[in-house]
């Protein structure tokens, strides 16, 4: 075969081969674009911005535009610590260990309902621009910035919370404010702005340790006296904890016997973390709103309260603790309480595993948003497959 047959040959092939293509698409036909074809851009557990629970995310210190009914705000304040440093990076902690919940599936089983839909805005406003260099400056920034959120107007025209307003000073229904630590410092500021709104309140304070102890050995100074374990004192020092508070999980070592005469003149009695063995949970929550009564409450939970064996990313772990499931049942118990706000602190994400602690953190804080918005506590469900409770 010459080169001129070989050619035309080839070039008969092509063209009955290109005959039978047809292109993709009408070259000028619009592409399809992505909201028509697979419409929203949703966040996947493992993406998106990183609020809590993928919830709305606002600027709320500086946008004095926004309104909720619950907020969660960050306090990225760590350099109050007497042991290990890292809590700053805890509102990140947290709200990554959050990424798995959203607003669409937040029904739970032990409380019977989804706080996103209770009629209550839920806002994640963000972090405290906490300035990590000067304590006193910090400690102003976040009462500040409490204070600011505290005075906002309600998203809803009315409150879940009946007692709010009657408990409030002003006699208005104010916000509350689920803050993410930061060192257990934070209370301090917290309280600070609480008090000029509701004066003072009962604190119920989940921690293996005390926190009421005065001052360290060398603080020279005013500032040096406040730090994660000596805030309480301070707050009675300055009449912000009412005589009727409770410490629950206890299990530090003390210098001895006076350390807890010391903790009963600033205002707390307390619950050991074995006392769950001794009296059990339904026990424990029945001291603890005996104690506080129907007063403003504010709910304080370090995470060293959970055992290290489970909640390992902390700066002053102690072994013996109590589990998240306990823990969760209390908190449960503790529902329809006259709540004013609450904290989760002192998790240290450079000590986790696997984000363990950081998954404990945002699934109490979700206990905590159920909490603010029940009337009482969740009464057991008998649910089609469930396992009758008839009695308990």
């Amino acid at each position: 075969m010459n080169s001129w047959t070989a050619f035309s040959a080839i070039s008969a092939l092509v063209g009955v081969v290109s005959g039978h293509q047809q292109p993709l698409r009408d070259l000028h036909e619009q592409p399809e674009t992505w909201l028509s074809k697979y419409g929203k851009q949703i966040d996947q557990p493992f993406s998106g911005p990183l609020a809590f629970s993928h919830i709305d995310y606002a600027r709320c210190l500086e946008d004095e535009s926004t309104a909720f009914d619950i907020a969660v705000l960050g306090m990225p304040f760590d350099t109050g610590t007497s042991y290990r440093p890292g809590a700053r990076f805890g509102p990140y902690a947290i709200r990554s260990g959050s990424r798995r919940q959203r607003e669409s599936r937040g029904y739970s089983l032990a409380w019977g309902n989804n706080p996103y839909e209770q009629g209550s805005k839920i806002l994640d406003c963000g972090d405290v621009p906490v300035v990590p260099f000067d304590n006193a400056l910090a400690m102003d920034q976040m009462e500040v910035a409490y204070s600011t959120l505290l005075a906002r107007p309600l998203a809803s025209d009315t409150s879940v919370w009946a007692q709010g307003a009657a408990l409030a000073k002003d006699g208005r229904a104010h916000p509350r404010i689920i803050s993410l630590g930061g060192d257990h410092t934070i209370v301090l500021p917290i309280l600070r702005a609480l008090n000029k709104v509701y004066g003072p309140v009962s604190v119920i304070h989940f921690d293996a340790h005390l926190d009421t102890w005065g001052d360290y050995p060398g603080t020279v100074t005013e500032q040096s006296r406040i730090t994660h374990g000596t805030f309480f004192y301070i707050a009675n020092e300055e009449g912000l904890v009412a005589n009727s508070s409770i410490h629950a999980g206890i299990r530090c070592k003390l210098q001895g016997i006076d350390d807890i005469e010391n903790d009963e003149s600033v205002g707390f009695h307390f619950i050991t973390s074995d006392d769950i063995d001794d009296h059990g949970v339904a026990a424990i929550i029945e001291r603890i709103r005996k104690r506080v009564g129907d007063t403003p409450i504010y709910l304080s939970l370090d995470i060293d309260v959970i055992d290290p064996g489970l909640a390992p990313a902390t700066g002053t772990p102690e072994a013996g603790g109590w589990t998240s499931r306990e823990v969760k049942r209390i908190i449960r118990g503790l529902a329809g309480l006259n709540f004013v706000g609450a904290d989760i602190v002192e998790v240290a994400p450079a000590y986790d595993h696997a984000e363990i602690t950081g998954t404990v953190a945002a699934d109490i804080v979700h206990d905590f948003l159920s909490m603010f918005i029940s009337q009482g506590p969740p009464k057991p469900a008998n649910l089609p497959g469930m396992w009758p409770r008839e009695g308990l």
